[in-house]
């Protein structure tokens, strides 16, 4: 699986895919843990579904990244995405941002 992304100093932003379910988040998580970088933005704007498998993804990301002191954050001005991290409780998880921006600033 490609992921476009982009980098900002130490930082990398991930665009993730339209759909983070099941089907593709063994690859999605793959692909991140490729990237060799431990300071991840995960950018949820282009992202229209997310299932438990997915969610759950992102916590094992963040899991693996705290043990080489890397962390991850989200962004997402989605309003279902947030939502959807809003009622799962991630949101208390999982750094979230409004802005790719603010994201990758709060690395600083």
């Amino acid at each position: 699986m490609q992921l476009p992304s982009e980098i900002f100093g130490e930082v990398i932003v991930v665009h993730a895919p339209e759909e983070l379910t099941g089907d593709n988040a063994n690859g999605f998580a793959k692909c991140v843990e490729q990237l060799n970088r431990n300071q991840v933005v995960l950018d949820l704007d282009g992202n229209e579904m997310i299932d438990s498998e997915g969610l759950e993804t992102l916590l094992d990301l963040r899991d693996g990244l705290a043990e080489v002191n890397g962390d991850i954050r989200v962004a997402t001005s989605n309003t279902t995405n947030r939502k959807l991290l809003e009622i799962t409780r991630l949101d208390q998880e999982l750094e979230v941002f409004g802005s790719v921006i603010d994201a990758v600033k709060s690395y600083r």
